[in-house]
């Protein structure tokens, strides 16, 4: 089957440089609003049938104009939302940034006991994640997941199969950015398009850049 996985559009916490984590969260800024705008004409496959949102209300806005033009109603899952920061919540400096990135990455190359200060670990962020992505297979045809910059880096940092971990570490997701996989729950996954970059099979990237993360 094939998957899309969608990063919300832009919020002020965006804007601010913040770790806004927590639910029910920001909306949209003006170009944020854009952004979601912009998602219908891109993702125009007829057989996109059923659309997920996460808790957060920036999902909700983001599909909006999405649903309005298919008519549909969205379903809300429960573990596709963004990474807790735990105490690092709403901060924005570069200490608490940088904790929260290099935790929440180690997850990707499967160092599941680290764990955010006052927040979860790895283990429990890919037990949620995994259940929806599962939910969602079942449901099948093509479904649209709207998520969330970091859930989705380190998702599919563990779960392609084609590329190295470190790719999603080293390639920004934007703001209502469009991931593209294939495959299932039971066989795996493989990477179809990351924006602004081009995937390959067995795709590395062997070039240092400094990591970044924004929720």
């Amino acid at each position: 089957m094939r998957l899309t996985l969608v990063r919300h559009g832009q919020t002020p916490s965006n804007v601010r440089g913040l770790l806004d984590t927590g639910a029910p969260g920001p909306g949209l800024t003006a170009l944020g609003e854009e952004q979601a705008d912009a998602l219908p004409a891109f993702l125009a496959d007829p057989a996109i049938e059923r659309i997920y949102v996460s808790r957060l209300i920036r999902t909700h806005l983001t599909a909006a104009p999405l649903l309005a033009r298919r008519g549909l109603a969205p379903v809300e899952l429960p573990g596709v939302h963004e990474v807790e920061a735990g105490s690092l919540e709403m901060r924005g400096d570069e200490a608490a940034v940088r904790q929260y990135l290099e935790t929440a990455f180690s997850w990707g190359i499967g160092e599941l006991d680290a764990a955010m200060p006052d927040g979860p670990d790895g283990h429990e962020f890919f037990g949620r994640f995994d259940a929806d992505i599962a939910r969602v297979a079942a449901d099948g045809g093509h479904p649209v997941v709207f998520s969330h910059g970091a859930a989705i880096r380190i998702w599919v940092a563990a779960r392609a199969r084609n590329i190295e971990p470190e790719f999603t570490a080293h390639h920004h997701l934007p703001n209502a950015g469009v991931v593209e996989l294939e495959g299932s729950p039971s066989a795996g996954w493989r990477l179809l398009s990351w924006p602004d970059v081009d995937v390959p099979a067995g795709d590395r990237d062997p070039v240092d850049r400094e990591l970044d993360i924004e929720a």
